[in-house]
């Protein structure tokens, strides 16, 4: 049974920084695509970034790209979400997701259906606030 559990989220004003934490138990995430997705009350669910195994290829929804960092440190079993020049849009529960088929993501922009589906596993999820 794998655990994604999710810290780091709080209350900030906008163009603050958060870094949030995904950490994994029950199993290693090192062989694993990681995303990161949010959602506010209302609407459904949406893509992030995503990071492959080795930390080296990366996607981004345009909405974060250039605020945005996703990284993993796999001798942690830890994947993390650095988000500077927050937003008040940028408000939502974050949440980190596995995908135990793939060692590399699938490309957003290429998957035509529900991305989130792709990921098996999920945290509990985070609350990010930012005033403005």
């Amino acid at each position: 049974q794998v655990q994604l559990v999710e810290t780091g989220g709080g209350l900030v004003q906008a163009g603050a920084s958060l870094k949030l934490s995904c950490t994994a138990s029950g199993r290693t995430l090192s062989s694993w695509a990681m995303g990161w997705f949010r959602q506010t009350p209302g609407k459904e669910r949406e893509f992030v970034a995503a990071i492959d195994w080795h930390g080296i290829m990366t996607y981004y929804d345009h909405s974060v790209k250039g605020r945005f960092t996703i990284s993993r440190d796999n001798a942690k079993n830890t994947v993390t979400l650095q988000m500077d020049n927050l937003r008040p849009e940028d408000t939502a529960v974050y949440y980190c997701a596995a995908d135990p088929k793939r060692v590399l993501p699938i490309a957003p922009e290429s998957y035509h259906g529900d991305y989130s589906s792709l990921y098996d596993y999920w945290g509990q999820g985070t609350q990010v606030t930012v005033s403005s």
